[in-house]
């Protein structure tokens, strides 16, 4: 099948994002109503079916679909809500203000560019001579910055999303950094812990005569660390050429020996440390809190027992509080994968990564849901930064790459 899709105009991509950009979301407080009314109606208007799920009535969500050739859907995914911002700080208007090739606002970039560039391209393919050559949805989301429980864990848990039944979704989050080019096609999973020490507390001219619970907690923390980031993760072969590309990508910003341990092995981050009431007593209790990363297909509960295994050597420390979240992936020979990387490199000037993510976010929803699920979008390292902006190049090649992207696929998947 060709790849002559219709593409929008850069001016309408521009003034959707200018659109977008001028509605204030952040998040906290997280109010999106205004701009979730502005998006349903531009949908509607494209001649897409509309309609609301809603858990936080200040933070509905809208899902829309437009029919096409076959059987298969195609999901374009975006969140509208930003981090917070001190406008004071900002040397351009935070809510919007263009000076040439730039259009500087919070949510530039993240992720109000791409996900208008998305919505012209639904535009795009609504308003073509034919139908696309698959069925098209959106699934924009109201709530991605403050955990998503508002936004996509209400969005798959609904009766509405269950009938849509996506194939395939693609998330406009920036991939882009530094110059290159890349396609989200994995996440790692976290283990994020609390651990508490007792002691006994003495006067601190006399420690002797006390048990001190910061040193106790200090000495476990430190050997949970050692022993984690020394373990090498036993990795499923299909994630391997994952690996590799992600150690390619992040070799330049976090060095070849660290960008190869962050998937190789678990990280650790110690994130707090509380404890004692004054610097005369010795400290009874102590509590740190640490963020351990897991690369894609490693199994939790064996890091959890690696844990509690250093742990027992300390019998005055314990796990007060544990949650966790299991990394996702997306095979690299998938017809989504191959898609979204060669819509990529047709506008790109660079090579197109496929790699992981170091982090996690609504992409592992939608894969732990069985929707296979990719992030892409070109943009800026200015994300949640002062002074935010994108590019009118990074729009422009957004939305070639979305609205060609029903057709790459339709034909990459036979």
């Amino acid at each position: 099948m060709p790849h002559d899709s219709p593409l929008p105009s850069t001016e309408r991509v521009v003034d959707i994002a200018t659109d977008l950009i001028a509605i204030d979301t952040q998040n906290p407080p997280g109010d999106v109503r205004a701009i979730v009314d502005y998006v349903e109606e531009l949908l509607a208007a494209a001649g897409f079916d509309t309609e609301r799920t809603v858990t936080d009535p200040a933070k509905p969500n809208v899902l829309a679909t437009l029919s096409g050739d076959g059987d298969r859907t195609l999901l374009y995914n975006g969140h509208v809500d930003t981090v917070p911002f001190e406008a004071g700080a900002w040397t351009r208007d935070p809510l919007g203000e263009r000076d040439g090739e730039r259009l500087y606002g919070r949510g530039a970039t993240d992720m109000k560019g791409p996900l208008a560039a998305m919505l012209a391209a639904g535009e795009a393919l609504a308003s073509a001579d034919r139908d696309p050559p698959v069925s098209v949805a959106f699934a924009v989301a109201s709530d991605e910055e403050t955990g998503g429980s508002a936004g996509v864990d209400t969005l798959v848990e609904s009766d509405a999303f269950g009938r849509i039944a996506p194939d395939a979704c693609v998330i406009g989050e920036t991939t882009c950094s530094r110059g290159r080019h890349s396609v989200t096609v994995a996440d790692r999973g976290s283990i994020w812990l609390t651990l508490r020490a007792t002691g006994t507390a003495a006067h601190g001219s006399r420690p002797a005569l006390g048990d001190n619970a910061i040193d106790r907690l200090w000495e476990a923390t430190s050997l949970v660390r050692s022993r984690l980031t020394a373990r090498e993760l036993d990795l499923d072969p299909t994630v391997q050429p994952i690996v590799s590309e992600s150690v390619e990508y992040y070799e330049p910003t976090l060095g070849a020996d660290a960008a190869r341990e962050s998937f190789e092995h678990p990280t650790v981050n110690l994130g707090t440390i509380e404890g004692g009431e004054a610097i005369n007593t010795v400290p009874d209790a102590a509590t740190a809190r640490l963020d351990v990363r897991l690369t894609a297909g490693v199994e939790t509960a064996a890091v959890l027992a690696d844990i509690r295994d250093c742990l027992a050597e300390f019998p005055r420390v314990s796990i007060a509080d544990a949650s966790w979240s299991v990394g996702s992936r997306e095979p690299l020979d998938s017809p989504l994968v191959e898609a979204v990387s060669e819509a990529a490199a047709a506008v790109s000037d660079g090579r197109v990564y496929r790699r992981s993510a170091t982090g996690g976010g609504d992409a592992k929803t939608f894969r732990h849901a069985g929707i296979p699920t990719v992030e892409f979008g070109f943009g800026t390292d200015t994300a949640h930064a002062v002074d935010e902006h994108v590019t009118i190049e990074a729009l422009r090649r957004n939305a070639s790459v979305y609205a060609r992207l029903p057709a790459i696929w339709a034909s990459s998947d036979r």
